[in-house]
């Protein structure tokens, strides 16, 4: 199995960055990966004893479809967040200072519109990741499932969609599912799978267009049996991860 294409997501439900190699350690995420999010007004997120909330607290594509128009960079060097309207507007914030902070949730607040509850602030907890699951981890997506549903409902699907930090090839379609409870070695690193990915809403947003046009956990569901792709893990072994690394099960 090959590693095919590596992800991460900065801000919570904006755009990916692709990357050619990535450092992982124990017990986390890949760096850098959902640091920020913007809260709603109303997610009663606490900076200072952050906690895991559920993501409709935070502007995410489940929610807000049309934030998948917004593309995003982050420098990580000089925390400067980079966001582009549709129209071409952008900005530049910087995520370390409350005036960038605030900056940047004002641009995102304005573009979500209606869709901002209260006053959204744009939030980072150190050591905190905004991510879906209560355990930092690590998203990994065969590509090979992928394929097989896109057969199944006879159109193409930007894998993007599915927001996965390890795309692979190599693998039967579906026989991810039985690494659940096992560790896979990842290049230099040991993971250890823990669950199946369940698919939400979020995957029904076409990303050029910001709509609604596939409904991902319905088809799952009903060609398959499930609404499931994908697996999570949590790195027990770090170390350096690049594309065209090799992927197998202990």
């Amino acid at each position: 199995m090959r590693v095919e294409r590596l992800y991460r997501y900065p801000v919570k439900g904006l755009s990916a960055e692709s990357l050619e190699e990535m450092v992982l350690a124990p017990g986390e995420t890949v760096p850098h990966d959902r640091r920020f999010a913007l809260a709603q007004g109303d997610s009663g997120f606490d900076e200072m004893a952050p906690r895991f909330l559920p993501k409709q607290n935070f502007a995410c594509l489940m929610a807000n479809a049309r934030v998948a128009l917004l593309h995003s960079a982050f420098d990580p060097r000089s925390g400067a967040l980079l966001l582009r309207l549709p129209d071409g507007t952008a900005m530049t914030g910087d995520t370390r200072t409350q005036p960038g902070r605030d900056a940047i949730a004002a641009f995102l607040t304005a573009f979500l519109g209606e869709e901002a509850r209260g006053t959204p602030r744009f939030v980072e907890a150190p050591g905190h990741a905004f991510t879906d699951q209560k355990r930092k981890c690590v998203s990994l997506l065969n590509l090979a499932s992928l394929h097989a549903l896109e057969a199944a409902i006879g159109r193409r699907l930007d894998p993007l969609r599915f927001r996965a930090n390890v795309y692979f090839s190599g693998l039967p379609a579906w026989t991810e599912f039985d690494w659940v409870g096992r560790e896979v070695l990842l290049a230099g690193t040991r993971l250890e799978v823990f669950k199946r990915t369940v698919r939400c809403p979020a995957t029904q947003v076409d990303l050029e267009t910001g709509e609604r046009d596939c409904d991902v956990p319905r088809l799952l569901r009903e060609h398959f049996g499930h609404a499931d792709l994908g697996v999570h893990a949590v790195v027990l072994e770090g170390g350096r991860v690049a594309v065209g690394d090799a992927l197998e099960p202990v």
